[in-house]
């Protein structure tokens, strides 16, 4: 297949680009290498994959309407994953226009090239935090999810609502995708376990929100990828069950649907903290604040959906995770 990935230059994006090379597929990579985090390390992720003859590199921004309409135009893609957003819960708190620029005004640049150009299936990244104020655990994507406590989370949300538009509207197969704090070997600054790593290999203190009373699905970046693709080759269609007097989240009498993909065993910070301390062989001197605005304290994902409909589950340990993660960031950066 010929698949257009926005975010190629991202954490998940760059990863799954390399698998679906090594597959034989045709990957049309989009990144616009914004600095919010360090431009070398996006650089030295899109390294792994413009060496391929079956890739082809584009650089423009997510809500650059005419550029992304060309781009579509030019390659015409059959399947398009988007993953190019902006990230994090905190930044949103302080710069709220690069969310409704990127994830509202870029998402709705997606879903018309994805209607313009007959695009099979369009598979964009939601996220763990559009549970927001839910308490009920594990999260299911059956639930109703209309208190998000941080923008970048009602932006999540958003293109939750704004993909089932097109795929009632337009019959444009759609599937969203909660990711649920994903780490590993590659992944970005901004996270909790790359600074903590930094942070503690430099001999300085690492700030634990919540006083270490968070509780994370820490989700490999292998089992997100996975998860991905099985996703992608499975063109959602329309639940013949679904009734309008009670509605059901997840599915819809359009080609839509929304999974979880998370680890289905929430962790301890302060138990993920001490696995990583083992890996260093250091000891973290912590900083403890309390809950931050915009979080949230636990995080559950229910997966029983993922595994009905492409047969996975996660299975990454957090130990062998966390050792993988730190073997990488020693080799790439030197320490």
């Amino acid at each position: 297949m010929k698949v257009l990935i926005t975010g190629s230059a991202g954490f998940i994006g760059s990863a799954l680009a390399l698998r679906l090379l090594e597959r034989g597929d045709e990957v049309v990579g989009i990144d616009n290498l914004n600095d919010y985090y360090d431009v070398e390390l996006k650089k030295a992720r899109l390294a792994r994959t413009t060496d391929h003859a079956a890739y082809s590199d584009v650089r423009v921004d997510l809500e650059d309407r005419e550029g992304i309409a060309e781009t579509f135009r030019k390659h015409q893609p059959q399947r398009v994953v988007n993953l190019a957003a902006q990230a994090g819960v905190r930044y949103s708190l302080e710069n709220p226009h690069a969310y409704v620029d990127t994830n509202l005004v870029g998402f709705t640049n997606i879903l018309e090239g994805s209607r313009h150009n007959g695009v099979e299936h369009l598979v964009y990244a939601s996220s763990s935090s559009v549970y927001g104020s839910n308490t009920r655990m594990p999260f299911s994507v059956h639930d109703n999810v209309d208190h998000p406590v941080s923008l970048y989370a009602a932006s999540k949300k958003a293109n939750e609502l704004m993909a089932h538009t097109y795929s009632h509207l337009y019959r444009i197969p759609t599937t969203g995708l909660r990711f649920f704090t994903v780490y590993g070997p590659w992944g970005r600054p901004d996270m909790a376990l790359f600074m903590f790593t930094r942070n503690i290999l430099a001999g300085k203190p690492i700030d634990v929100f919540n006083y270490g009373n968070h509780r994370r699905d820490f989700t490999y970046i292998d089992d997100i990828v996975e998860g991905v693709i099985r996703v992608l080759d499975r063109v959602p269609e329309p639940n013949p069950d679904w009734n309008g007097d009670e509605p059901d989240s997840a599915s819809s009498n359009a080609p839509y649907r929304l999974y979880n993909i998370g680890n289905n065993e929430p962790v301890e910070l302060m138990h993920y903290i001490e696995v990583l301390e083992d890996c260093l062989g250091m000891q973290a001197e912590k900083n403890l604040l309390p809950l931050q605005p915009g979080d949230v304290p636990a995080t559950y994902a229910d997966v029983s959906d993922l595994v009905r409909d492409v047969g996975y589950k996660p299975y990454m340990s957090v130990k062998q995770g966390i050792a993988n993660f730190v073997a990488w960031y020693r080799d790439y950066y030197q320490v």
